[in-house]
């Protein structure tokens, strides 16, 4: 039987169709086109939007993030591989113009511009305010940890660094004695079997190492860091779940409850424990007002960013942790004092009454507390129930007990709300690592890094607006959003922007065309080509 057949390989093409009919109408590429259009990329801030008339023209940068938000939507993010689709991908041929930037080129692009991606992210995510994607009254906030350019090998503590030395001190030891056995033994008159030489070579090597061990050990001294990472400085190893660790980046995320849209993003390369504020108040800022609850994890719980986020009329909804202690009998945790806000006092199960002296104490650095004692506790018949301390039962109270107590009780009463939060927050990390893979940073440095994690950011709303919307809905959308100036608006139009512009209009204006067979015989005015 027959098969399909290609067309032969050395067929000459009199007539080919132009890139423009090769891109159909509905195709997403033509979204990117027409929002990046829209964007006023000189007043975000990207490198060359302006530039000096002499020289060599470098490209535009509405070209290359262009190039960036189809690569990652595409799951394409390394700078050689876009180098390589700019020649034979035929929807960035039509994209760019048949732009071939280098992978140099390319690169600098994203690593100058993270601020600039930022704006570009800020941007859509107030075109998802005007187009009412974003409730506005439920935030979920959350970290995921993304791996850094940095192994685990190259990152250093001062116990990794001790025990470093001690084996190079060990192993010194080994070859200094085998060493001395070979003198002997030649003294004797006896083949030492052992290559000296070889043997200092090695001694050699462990001393330039021991040196670089203690060079480390100085730079942690001396900047007071409690780990240091060799490759990208900034990555931190972190608790990724569990007892897994990670040299990596904590990304910081806040996403709308409405469409499960991210409205903010925060690379950071430490843990979530002081988050909760400057995270809140950030998404306050967005939004645009402070009646919206937080919901996170209890990663998040610390009674003074809790304490904040209540000084800034956010409520939050922040799952509380396991005791950290625990009584010999559970009836005696902390949780069953009863604390009296107008005497200031506990009273224990046993109906015994615990006061302070009113003294404030350090806990941690971080925050104050007052301790709560009583005599009872010397002659309590329960005391072996309640606690194992010589001097009887002591309760510890934060200065900020009443917004943890506050958050608390807000928990109690909105545990469906409460539930709602990993479906929220999880859906574009979910995406984002699982789906698309991007576990990872190609980047080095806490900059570079949020630049890159802005381009993910930007990708996963394009890819959710035209999920809600549809192609069409987007595109209607991104027309009709107006940011500012157009991003061209002092450049000039290239020929075949300017003829299928022409064509275009002639198409509507029949009574200015004559049709003849298959040719068209266009008459304008000039006042027609002016408008082009």
């Amino acid at each position: 039987m027959d098969y399909i057949q290609g067309k032969p390989r050395t067929q000459i093409v009199l007539i080919d169709s132009s890139l423009e009919e090769k891109i159909e109408q509905d195709n997403p590429v033509r979204i990117i086109d027409e929002f990046v259009n829209r964007c006023n990329l000189e007043e975000f801030g990207f490198t060359h939007a302006r530039h000096a008339s002499e020289g060599r023209p470098p490209y535009h940068p509405g070209d290359l993030l262009k190039l960036f938000i189809y690569g990652y939507l595409n799951r394409i993010r390394t700078s050689r591989l876009l180098e390589r689709e700019c020649k034979r991908n035929l929807e960035l041929m039509w994209l760019l113009n048949e732009l071939t930037p280098d992978h140099n080129t390319i690169a600098n692009f994203r690593k100058d511009n993270p601020k600039a991606i930022k704006q570009v992210f800020r941007n859509m995510v107030t075109l998802c305010k005007r187009l009412d994607l974003i409730g506005g009254k439920v935030v979920a906030i959350d970290g995921t940890k993304l791996r850094a350019q940095n192994s685990k090998k190259n990152n250093f503590n001062q116990k990794k660094i001790d025990d470093h030395l001690a084996y190079i001190e060990n192993k010194l030891h080994e070859y200094l004695d085998a060493i001395d056995v070979a003198d002997i033994a030649e003294d004797l008159g006896l083949d030492p079997e052992l290559d000296k030489e070889k043997i200092k070579e090695k001694i050699a090597k462990l001393n330039a190492k021991k040196l670089q061990y203690k060079k480390l050990e100085k730079q942690l001294i001396e900047t007071g860091q409690e780990q240091i990472s060799t490759t990208d400085t900034d990555s931190k190893k972190l608790a990724v779940r569990q007892n897994i660790l990670e040299v990596c980046y904590n990304i910081q995320a806040s996403v709308d409850a409405k469409h499960n849209l991210p409205i903010d993003y925060k690379t950071t390369n430490n843990n979530d424990t002081h988050a909760l504020a400057n995270m809140a108040a950030r998404a306050k800022s967005i939004l645009g007002h402070d009646g919206f609850t937080a919901l996170l994890d209890k990663g998040y719980h610390t009674g003074s960013e809790i304490s904040r986020c209540h000084e800034m009329n956010i409520e939050t909804l922040v799952a509380v942790p396991s005791l950290s202690t625990q009584a010999p009998d559970p009836a005696y945790n902390i949780d069953q004092f009863i604390y009296n806000a107008n005497t200031n006092t506990y009273q224990c199960p046993q109906g015994n009454i615990l006061y302070t002296n009113g003294s404030w104490y350090d806990k941690g650095g971080d925050h104050k507390i007052r301790q709560y004692k009583t005599k009872a506790c010397k002659h309590c018949p329960d005391r072996d129930h309640c606690t194992k301390a010589k001097n009887g039962r002591m309760i510890e109270r934060s200065e900020f007990t009443e917004a943890v107590q506050r958050n608390k009780n807000a928990i109690e009463n909105n545990r469906e709300l409460y539930k709602k939060r990993q479906e929220i927050v999880e859906h574009p990390f979910g995406t984002i690592k699982r789906q698309w893979g991007f576990d990872y940073t190609l980047m080095k440095g806490k900059k570079k890094v949020d630049g890159e994690v802005g381009l993910i950011f930007i990708a996963y709303l394009f890819t959710r607006m035209r999920s809600i919307l549809g192609k069409d809905g987007l595109f209607e959308a991104i027309r009709g959003f107006i940011s500012g100036r157009l991003k061209r608006s002092d450049a000039v139009i290239h020929p075949k922007t300017l003829l299928r512009l022409f064509v275009e209009q002639f198409l509507k204006i029949s009574q200015n065309s004559i049709y003849r067979g298959n040719n068209y015989y266009i008459y304008c005015t000039n006042a027609m080509v002016g408008r082009f």
